[in-house]
Order: C-alpha cells, then sequence, then structure tokens
C-alpha cells in the first residue's frame, strides 16, 4: 500500500455524445432511457422495443452513474487510467488440458466481442444472462493480460518478455499459490454490482472448454457520489490511501506506466504491467492503535491524509522537520516515507486498488483487506523496489499480509476489428 494516491472517485456526470450508440431504429436506447421521462417520449416513438434494456412509457431516465461509458478501443487498455470503480472482480484463468495457441486466439477473440458489448451496453452475443438488462454500462471495463506461464502453454515462450520474470520472494508474504499467477488474468470493473456480476458471469461462460478459472476475488470502493466533493478514497484502515498516485497530465506519465511503441517486444507496444496482491489487513490489532500512533505508522493524518510536518494532503512532506524534542516528525519508518518515489530512485506505479471483505472468522477476525492492484512500465522499476525497501523496515508491516500475488503482461488497446493480445497470438 504505497503512498501514492488512489485515482478519485468520480462525481456523476452528464451524459455525453461518447455515450450515445445509435440503433437500427435511429435513436440509441441510451438517448431514449435518456429522454423518456423527461420528454414524454416513449418506446412507441422509434417504432417498438428498441435495444436491450426495454423501458415502459414514462420511465425515469437513467442516473448519470448508469449513463457512464467507457470506450473499449482504446490505445491502452480500459480499465487502467479509468477512476475507481465502485465494484470490481479479478478474475485468474488457466488453460484447461490440450488447449493452446489456437483455442487461446479464439477465447480472446470472444473474449473481447464480449467486453466491446457489454462495455456498450448491449447484451453479450451468447446466451446473455440479462442480469444487468435494466442498467446503462455504469462505466463497466474489461482488462486483459498473460501470465507467465500461458507462454510455455501456447509455445511462445520466445515471446515472453523478460519483465514477466516471476517476482521475487519477500519476507512478509504468506503466500497461498493456489490463489496467485495464473495463465490468463481479467480485471473487471463497473460502478453498478449487477453490472459487474453480469460482465464476470460473461466472461466464465465465455471460457468454455478452453480455460478454467483459477482463482476469483471481489473488492468494492466508495460510490460514485457519495461524498460532497471528489476526494481520495479511505481503506478499511480509515486512512485516505495515498496522495502520490502518477497522474496522465504529468510528463512522464506514460513512461512509467506504458511500454513505449517502440518496445520489446512489439506486441507489448502502450501495453503495461500489473502487480496484483491480495493484502489482507490485521484490522484488530489495528484497530487497538491510537489514532496517534495510526497517524505514526503512516506518517499522515487521519482526518484529511495531510503530512504529519502540516499542510494539506497534497502539501510537500517535509522529512527533515523535527519537533521540540528533536525527535522526526514523520517517523523514519512511516509507510509514507519510506514509499515516496523520491526515496526510491524515482520508482513510481499507479495504484487502481479495491477493498475486499470476504467474511468473519469463526474467530469473530474479519477477512479484509486491499486486493492491491499497480501498472508499471516494468515492474523490476516500480514495484519490486519499493516493496523491498517495505521489507526491510516499513511500520505498517505488523499489521497487513500479503496472501496472493500475480504478474501479469497487459497488452495495448486493441482497434476496430482486432482482438486483445492479436498481435501476440497471431503474429
Amino acid at each position: 500500500m504505497a503512498d501514492q494516491s488512489i485515482p478519485q472517485t468520480r462525481t456523476p456526470q452528464a451524459p455525453t455524445e461518447e455515450s450515445v450508440r445509435t440503433t437500427r431504429g435511429g435513436i440509441s436506447r441510451r438517448r431514449l432511457l435518456g429522454t423518456a421521462g423527461a420528454t414524454g417520449l416513449v418506446l412507441g416513438a422509434a417504432g417498438g422495443a428498441v435495444g436491450y434494456a426495454s423501458a415502459p412509457a414514462g420511465a425515469t431516465p437513467l442516473t448519470s452513474v448508469g449513463e457512464g461509458r467507457v470506450p473499449f478501443h482504446v490505445k491502452h487498455q480500459p480499465g487502467i487510467t479509468q477512476p475507481l470503480q465502485a465494484r470490481g472482480h479479478l478474475v485468474a484463468f488457466d488453460l484447461a488440458p490440450g488447449a493452446g495457441r489456437k483455442e487461446a486466439a479464439a477465447l480472446l477473440r470472444r473474449w473481447s466481442d464480449t467486453a466491446r458489448r457489454l462495455m456498450a451496453g448491449e447484451p453479450s452475443a451468447q446466451d446473455d444472462t440479462g442480469v444487468a438488462r435494466d442498467a446503462g454500462p455504469s462505466s463497466l471495463t474489461l482488462t486483459f493480460g498473460f501470465g507467465h506461464s500461458f507462454f510455455e502453454r501456447t509455445g511462445l515462450e520466445k515471446q515472453r518478455p523478460a519483465a514477466l520474470d516471476p517476482l521475487p520472494d519477500f519476507s512478509s508474504d504468506h503466500l497461498d499459490k493456489a490463489r496467485s499467477n495464473g495463465d490468463l488474468w481479467v480485471q473487471i470493473g463497473a460502478d453498478d454490482a449487477l453490472v459487474a456480476f453480469h460482465a464476470l458471469r460473461a466472461v466464465q461462460k465465455d471460457a468454455g472448454a478452453a480455460a478454467r478459472v483459477r482463482w476469483q476475488m471481489n473488492g468494492f470502493n466508495r460510490s460514485p457520489g457519495a461524498t460532497a466533493h471528489p476526494m481520495t478514497a479511505r481503506n478499511l484502515m480509515g486512512q485516505v490511501d495515498g496522495t502520490r498516485n502518477p497522474k496522465p497530465a504529468d510528463p512522464d506519465f506514460d513512461q512509467r506506466i506504458f511500454v513505449p511503441e517502440s518496445g520489446e517486444p512489439a506486441w507489448m507496444a502502450n501495453g503495461s504491467y500489473v502487480v496484483v496482491r491480495r493484502i489482507r489487513m490485521l484490522l484488530d490489532d489495528w484497530e487497538k492503535l491510537s489514532v496517534k500512533e495510526q497517524e505514526g505508522v503512516i506518517g499522515r493524518r487521519k482526518s484529511d491524509g495531510a503530512p504529519l510536518s502540516g499542510g494539506t494532503e497534497t502539501s510537500e512532506m517535509d522529512l527533515e522537520k523535527t519537533d521540540a524534542e528533536g525527535n522526526l516528525v514523520v517517523p523514519i519508518n512511516a509507510h509514507a516515507r519510506i514509499t515516496r518515489p523520491d526515496q526510491n530512485g524515482g520508482a513510481a506505479m499507479l495504484r487502481r486498488p479495491f477493498s475486499y471483505h470476504d467474511g468473519i472468522g469463526t474467530d469473530g477476525v474479519p477477512d479484509a483487506g486491499l486486493l492491491f492492484i499497480c501498472w508499471q512500465a516494468d515492474p523490476l522499476r516500480g514495484f519490486v523496489p519499493v516493496q523491498r525497501k517495505l521489507d526491510r523496515g516499513d511500520a505498517l508491516t505488523p499489521f497487513v499480509r500479503h496472501e496472493a500475488s500475480g504478474l501479469f503482461a497487459v497488452p495495448g488497446g486493441t482497434a476496430e476489428g482486432e482482438y486483445v493480445g492479436q498481435a501476440l497470438l497471431e503474429g
């Protein structure tokens, strides 16, 4: 949990032209539903029930949360730079025995078509369950990646990037191998729980006989519009979870987060590498600390995320400031100090996590924490050096446990008519 801000949750926005898809009847489902309640326009005006979500006469318009739409055909895959979504599902698959490159290509083709359809608010092509029938796209994103083992299974070892070499062992790891890694990885995010589940079910059904689920995890964030104004999210410890995330407006953002178009291997152009960690928070132990003690562990005020050296959340942290007794105001082992890019040779990651809660054990201890998801152009220059430093003396370490881990190569986005990973599987 590095001290780099999570992208802010979005506030509801009015639909844009980009969110409108025109149907054969000349009026889009999205525009039709968005105007039915306000103008008295009913489905009969378009010649009958048009589109996936049929709305009765006088139906209220979709809210701006439902209207949110992320395009599928983009330079970088969706689900990387978008604001945090309220609901997320992570799922890893292993190719079935006997399945190889041909079957993987057909699967990625199916998944890409399903992602394009669902992200536009349309039904999936085969046996749609209707779970999301009444909702808009709700900013749905689907993101696809390849694990280290995928390349051996498909005979593509020569195309496996060096950056995909297994992560080193860390002393704080308590990893469950059954819930780590995998041949294929899918990230699903949306601002509506049913829309997200609908996508998860569609992806699972599309896998068919080609792949089987290795592990699956569910996460959540604050809902859009839940606060009076956009704010950095809080984690389950109640802390403002970082303030120093790289921003797309930064001049070196693409260099840090994405593989350049001239990078190697060529099929990873405009792609990124994602590290996924299931980090359990030992909340009973954490909550025994006073607020002052918690702030000393993090290095920031719990109330507003400002550094203990003073100012606001976005103020620069003064690492040399001392109190009246000569002690450092920001402790030497504070999490926020250790994870600063300028304390790690400039190492930076784009963090886009979800919180999770998987129930309460018979001992009354919650199984809850963070699905840590970070993006970088090279994990050996992003995640690895920061985690190694945390391993050597982070004050937060006694209150967290890394229980699962994965590293995946996520290729760039697709053009119209292409599928994710086509350059690798057909190159």
